[in-house]
């Protein structure tokens, strides 16, 4: 069978406009915080519960999540018929992350700005966002390696997933060491950042998938 692009490869490239939302909710929900200094605070801040930008902020966030969560699911069943096992259970967990963070994050914002110490807060940070960093270094070594196995096309995969993950790193570590401290927003962005934008290029990825029919019914 002649394989096209199908109605499911134009879902994946959602994933193009998703960072397009995410840094329309961090410009203007910034716009909408006054005193808000995104040199030294975080994203989360913007949809934080006492935020005054969190209504925009929250919405736009909300469309973000939405085009990503549908881009990578419509790609992890694309990827079925990808020979190397490593790229499939990369994309695969990149996706569960993705899923982890749209529902955690909605249902467990800051109780405010900064850490309140909350259960929300505890949630927030200790449970949802060790699971989103954890799951997505471990999906970009898987699709490292398979890039690398493989042959042509998906070594560009391998190349950009290489620099989500120093990114990713670069931006965990500086936060970590500068919490609270000036210039704490801008090395977190590198970890939030990363992700997001890598999420566009797997989208890209997928939109580029030639499919037939029988090949998304392959078991």
């Amino acid at each position: 069978m002649r394989k096209k692009r199908m109605l499911i490869n134009w879902f994946c490239l959602l994933g193009v406009f998703q960072l397009l939302f995410y840094l329309l909710h961090d410009v203007i929900g910034a716009l909408n915080y006054p005193g808000y200094n995104w040199l030294n605070q975080a994203v989360s801040d913007l949809t934080s519960a006492d935020a005054p930008s969190r209504f925009i902020a929250g919405s736009l966030s909300n469309i973000y999540a939405l085009f990503s969560v549908l881009s990578m699911s419509m790609l992890s069943i694309i990827i079925q018929e990808n020979k190397v096992r490593a790229i499939r259970i990369g994309i695969h967990l990149f996706t569960l992350m993705i899923w982890i963070s749209a529902i955690g994050y909605t249902l467990f914002p800051l109780s405010k700005s900064g850490y309140a110490g909350t259960f929300q807060d505890i949630m927030h940070l200790y449970v949802i966002t060790i699971l989103v960093v954890l799951l997505s270094i471990i999906s970009l070594v898987f699709i490292i390696v398979g890039g690398f196995k493989s042959q042509g096309k998906d070594k560009y995969l391998a190349i950009t997933a290489c620099l989500a993950l120093i990114m990713m790193f670069v931006g965990a570590i500086g936060s970590g060491v500068l919490a609270g401290k000036k210039g704490f927003g801008i090395l977190e962005r590198f970890s939030t950042y990363s992700a997001v934008v890598f999420g566009s290029i797997l989208s890209i990825y997928g939109f580029n998938v030639r499919v037939g029919k029988k090949d998304l019914v392959k078991p």
